[in-house]
């Protein structure tokens, strides 16, 4: 761990290539905030009330797919790998940070110093660590993901990274599979959505035969040796070049605006808050900022900046499993939290007329994966009172309201059912007896005609399936879906209840030690992995109660 003394050090080297790089920091100052957060931004009294600008980045010090097409050292090999369509616009800019992080005179050093070495996602989580998320889906996706990862290295990163090194005179440079995890996770963690305009995506042939760049103009980058003798070395130049980077398609005009992820150094450091105290903004003509081609952090107009107060942005509204797997925190009661549930394709290979199941599955677009919002359980039978106005996430239980036979009343609960009814119908179509698959291929003929003059839509699919089958049969299966995903949750951490009491009077440290002072000391990662998973047992609670009424009722108005 750094001292407080090499915080400052890196930082005033940051600030300063910052400075020589074209970025104003104009209404705010980069501070460390503590150890599990790392550096953050904070309004300085010089705040600019009248134009609410507090940082200002050029787009030339953003680290995009472009950037990356067109390095002269990575440029090359990244091109022909992108001709071949072997990688995407990620992996080009996790490869440009691990040869980065490599180098031994890169310019984009005193930026890389900064950035965290050790991060609270499951990806650098201890075994020990790891236990706790047992049974979550996040479980299984951290080691799908870890071991994804760990192929792609040793089979493209590695020996591709040690041919760049070799050609940039760094021969001794050992490649780790940790120093790829590291840019992975600095992606993740960092990238933001920046809405630039197409010339600046694509190249454009100016007036007069001249070719502009990819990135818009030369990129210019102070190296750190540079910088301690206070030069303004270019570095890094950006050679014209005819590819184009596969970042949307080109049939948008001049003047539209294109998405990319991209790293903006000193914007990338604000930290996470749902009551953002700022938004980020680019500046394509220098009309806002003075700076063309910019991009700039701006004051949000409900947020009162006054004295040093920390300056956030909203990374969205995620639930605890994409905060945890991706930025590696969570957020005690978190109302955009959600459950995942499925059925698997495997299973149906087993059960009788399966092939008649999967191709009505086929026909529908049936959905055999399902995520259940909080949120929906305000409209449920059961409705969440705690949740703040204006979460309510409104939903139509039923498609369908007709009956082609006439036997087929809607049921009276269909206004408080929450499941999604594409997953609904999903289930319909695996539990379906002899019978009702009979009925159904006769309401599809009857519609659609012997001949197979036209195929029957989506919508005429499900009401076919829903007219023959109703909701016990899904109901049933969705409630034993849900049970097995409880048993699964509390195999080895027990109930809801148990993480309950792990959470009462804890004082969470980055590592694990003795309590004092009557608390119990927990590490973060474990505090994060309990608080994830008795979020999932909670909602697997709810939404089985709601099943379970559901399938009464179901039950009852087809009797």
């Amino acid at each position: 761990m750094a001292t407080s003394s090499e915080q400052a050090k890196k930082l005033q080297l940051f600030l300063q290539w910052l400075q020589v790089n074209g970025a104003e920091l104009r209404g705010c100052e980069i501070k460390y905030c503590n150890e599990s957060k790392g550096f953050g931004i904070y309004s300085s009294n010089d705040v600019p009330h009248d134009s609410g600008i507090l940082l200002v980045v050029p787009l030339d010090l953003a680290i995009t797919p472009m950037r990356v097409i067109e390095d002269p050292l990575i440029g090359p090999e990244c091109r022909a790998m992108m001709e071949e369509g072997e990688v995407d616009d990620r992996f080009l800019m996790m490869l440009f940070l691990t040869v980065e992080r490599l180098r031994r005179n890169s310019s984009w050093k005193p930026y890389l110093d900064m950035l965290p070495t050790e991060f609270g996602n499951p990806l650098w989580f201890t075994d020990a660590d790891l236990v706790e998320l047992k049974g979550t889906t996040l479980h299984r996706a951290t080691e799908v993901q870890k071991k994804n990862l760990k192929t792609l290295f040793d089979e493209k990163v590695k020996k591709l990274v040690e041919k760049l090194l070799v050609i940039d005179g760094n021969p001794e440079s050992e490649v780790r599979f940790e120093d790829f995890l590291w840019a992975n996770s600095i992606f993740w963690t960092r990238a933001l959505n920046i809405p630039l305009p197409r010339s600046y995506v694509f190249l454009q042939t100016e007036q007069g035969g001249a070719s502009s760049n990819a990135s818009g103009a030369s990129t210019n980058h102070a190296s750190t040796e540079k910088l301690a003798k206070g030069e303004n070395g270019k570095l890094l130049q950006i050679n014209n070049s005819t590819s184009q980077v596969s970042v949307a398609e080109s049939t948008s005009q001049e003047g539209e605006t294109i998405w990319i992820e991209g790293l903006v150094p000193g914007i990338d450091f604000c930290n996470h808050d749902l009551k953002a105290a700022a938004t980020w903004e680019v500046d394509s003509t220098g009309s806002s900022t003075g700076v063309p081609f910019s991009m700039y952090l701006l004051s949000a107009g409900n947020i009162l900046l006054e004295g040093e107060k920390e300056i956030t942005i909203s990374y969205g509204n995620k639930g605890n499993e994409e905060l945890l797997y991706l930025y590696g925190f969570v957020i005690k009661d978190n109302t955009d939290d959600y459950l995942m549930i499925h059925y698997p394709t495997e299973a149906i290979q087993d059960m009788p007329f399966s092939e008649q199941k999967l191709q009505l599955l086929e026909a529908q677009k049936g959905e055999l994966r399902c995520l259940l919002p909080r949120s929906l359980l305000n409209n449920g039978f059961f409705p969440e009172s705690t949740l703040p106005e204006g979460t309510n996430e409104k939903h139509t239980a039923s498609q369908f309201n007709f009956s082609w036979s006439g036997h087929r009343k809607m049921p009276s609960y269909s206004s408080k059912l929450v499941f999604p009814e594409q997953f609904l119908t999903a289930l319909r179509t695996i539990t379906m007896k002899e019978n009702e698959l009979y009925q159904v291929s006769s309401l599809l003929e009857e519609l659609v005609g012997s001949g197979g003059e036209r195929q029957p839509s989506e919508t005429e699919v499900r009401t076919a399936i829903w007219e023959a089958c109703g909701d016990s049969g899904a109901l049933q299966l969705l409630v034993d879906l849900l049970n097995m995903k409880m048993m699964e949750l509390e195999e080895g951490s027990g109930t809801e209840g148990n993480d309950a009491e792990l959470l009462k009077n804890v004082h969470i440290t980055e590592i694990e030690s003795a309590g004092r002072n009557g608390c119990v000391s927990m590490s973060r990662n474990r505090w994060a992995s309990i608080v994830y998973r008795q979020g999932q047992k909670q909602l697997t609670r709810r939404f089985i109660r709601e099943a379970e009424h559901a399938l009464q009722l179901a039950l009852s108005e087809e009797n």
